[in-house]
């Protein structure tokens, strides 16, 4: 059934992308309407990749109908990327208007609402659906920034989420290499350092989330080419980072509260004698222990010998 099915899929693939080079969308309708009624799993989107098809036709008609079916499609397809669980709400949100009393509409809409405002702080599309609220990139003929765009467009395509939320990888690379361009204009080496930065960053294996918050439209183009390390940063290595802070002032605290205050040092910095000491075995048994000392004025730290 599946492998009919995905035959039966990149047929409709082949034609929309016929009718896309001849720019001529005639039966386009049809085709998607056909398309709509197959069973869609995300092996079967990952292998077909009828979504840039209909993602292109989109872009191409001028039909009412066609683009709001193709978004329609796209966006249902979208949410195979949340995997059983998103098969779990979807089952639960049927299940919910039967729960409710039928004399009270209401109810009703003010819970199919409140469920759609779940789905939308999850992965929230742009106001029209896709990246084309974004202003679109102007043309350039720098081969440097011709390069850049094409190397940002196919670090979007690392991983295979762009072919079910059917953004456009090409223009989303350009208008992240436009905001880039635009805060230093020009090409230098800030500028291309900050390029490799993004493009490491969407295709990091470990951190997929920023690479779909970029195609889903959570963060804007200008937003992500300005982001520090810091922000683009996974949620484990967030994590990390914080318990090291943590464990930093730890130390830190440990080291001032610590010790036997003395005034048998001065410091070498502040020439005051306020100090705190600790002896540790730092080395074999018959040597010496090493003596720390730390100002508790200027909170300068030494080794005494």
């Amino acid at each position: 059934m599946s492998a009919a099915t995905g035959e039966e899929i990149i047929r409709i693939a082949r034609k929309m992308e016929r009718m896309v080079q001849k720019k001529n969308t005639v039966g386009a309708l049809d085709l998607l309407k056909e398309l709509k009624s197959l069973p869609m799993t995300l092996e079967l989107l990952q292998s077909t990749r009828i979504g840039m098809s209909v993602n292109a036709i989109r872009k191409q008609s001028c039909e009412e109908e066609v683009t709001s079916l193709a978004k329609a499609l796209i966006k249902s397809w979208k949410k195979l990327l949340d995997g059983p669980s998103g098969d779990k709400e979807q089952e639960e949100r049927k299940k919910e208007p039967a729960l409710q009393p039928q004399s009270s509409p209401e109810v009703k809409e003010e819970s199919s609402s409140s469920n759609s405002g779940i789905r939308k702080e999850e992965c929230p599309p742009p106001s029209d659906g896709f990246l084309t609220s974004f202003p679109r990139a102007p043309s350039t003929s720098d081969s440097v920034r011709i390069k850049c765009r094409e190397l940002l467009a196919t670090a979007l395509k690392t991983g295979d989420d762009y072919i079910t939320i059917g953004a456009d990888d090409e223009e989303l690379g350009a208008q992240i290499e436009e905001a880039v361009f635009q805060e230093f204009k020009n090409t230098d080496a800030k500028y291309k350092n900050r390029v490799r930065s993004r493009i490491a960053n969407l295709k990091d294996a470990k951190n997929p989330n920023l690479r779909r918050n970029v195609l889903c439209g959570n963060i804007a183009p200008d937003v992500f080419a300005r982001m520090s390390a810091e922000e683009m940063a996974s949620d484990e290595l967030k994590e990390m980072r914080k318990n090291l802070t943590k464990e930093a002032i730890r130390e830190h605290q440990m080291a001032r509260t610590g010790g036997t205050e003395t005034d048998l040092f001065t410091c070498g910095k502040c020439k005051k004698k306020n100090c705190t000491y600790t002896q540790v075995q730092t080395r074999s048994a018959d040597e010496p222990m090493t003596t720390f000392v730390f100002c508790n004025e200027c909170g300068n730290r030494w080794k005494f010998c």
